[in-house]
Order: structure tokens, then C-alpha cells, then sequence
């Protein structure tokens, strides 16, 4: 195991990654909350409008159980934005896919997020493409 690095650029980086993180989950927060929607439901709907999941593939990309899932997609079902449906691959498996209105709720959700939007577009194409590079890296390849 690698040792872990201390010196003070390190831990500039790893303090600007943290504030990243929470200015980007508070305003995802806010977001949701105008849609009347919790963060996680926010995300789980979000992650639903790119293709439907069973919980556990939900789950394991959201890095949560799968009864914290189920609960949410229930309310999410219950709103008429999720809906159940089997799995065309195994008809055992139930998938968690949006509706029309989950769909059109995802996109409003995501055109609402200006946290990273308006600094990126600072950013040069280089730019931006170097930082996606350098955060992929940094995943080393366990990108959601």
C-alpha cells in the first residue's frame, strides 16, 4: 500500500476537491428541493434517464443498499415518475426506469445545476478535456 502523500500541495488538492464536492451536493440539494424531490431521489432520477437499472445496479452506482433504493424508487413510482418493468434480458429482474414525466424532470433538473457549468465554461476545450482526463486517471477507471 502506497503511503499516503502530506506535503502541502496534496493537501491544497485534496481540500479543493472536498469543497468541490460539497458545493456541488448542496446546490444539487437546492435543486431538488424546487422540484420537491430529495437529493437522492434527485440522483436516482437522474441516473434512471440514462438507462433503466434493476436496485441493485442502482445501488451499486449510487455505492448504497439496495433497500435504501427501493424506498426511494418507491416514492419516486408514487410521484408517476419511475416506473417498474421487467427486464426483457431475465423477466425475474424488475428495472427501475423514468417516465415521460421522470424523463422531463431529469433534464429540468439537470439544466438547473450551474455549479460546475458556468466555471467550466471558463475553461478552454484543453482545459476541460486535461481536467477530465486527470479525474478519470484519479478514478482509475471506477467511473460511475
Amino acid at each position: 500500500m502506497a503511503t499516503p502523500r502530506r506535503d502541502p500541495l496534496t493537501l491544497e488538492v485534496v481540500e479543493l476537491i472536498g469543497t468541490v464536492v460539497a458545493r456541488y451536493y448542496a446546490e444539487y440539494e437546492q435543486v431538488a428541493a424546487r422540484h420537491s424531490l430529495t437529493g437522492a431521489q434527485a440522483r436516482v432520477l437522474g441516473l434512471l434517464s440514462l438507462e433503466p437499472l434493476p436496485m441493485r445496479g442502482i445501488a451499486r452506482k449510487l455505492q448504497c443498499e439496495p433497500s435504501n433504493v427501493t424506498g426511494i424508487v418507491d416514492r419516486l413510482e408514487a410521484r408517476g415518475l419511475v416506473e417498474r418493468r421487467p427486464d426483457p434480458a431475465d423477466r425475474r429482474v424488475k428495472l427501475a426506469a423514468p417516465t415521460q414525466e421522470g424523463k422531463e424532470t431529469a433534464i429540468r433538473l439537470r439544466d438547473s445545476l450551474d455549479f460546475a457549468r458556468e466555471p467550466l465554461a471558463a475553461l478552454s476545450d484543453e482545459e476541460r478535456g486535461t481536467l477530465r482526463d486527470l479525474l478519470k486517471r484519479m478514478l482509475g477507471g471506477s467511473v460511475l
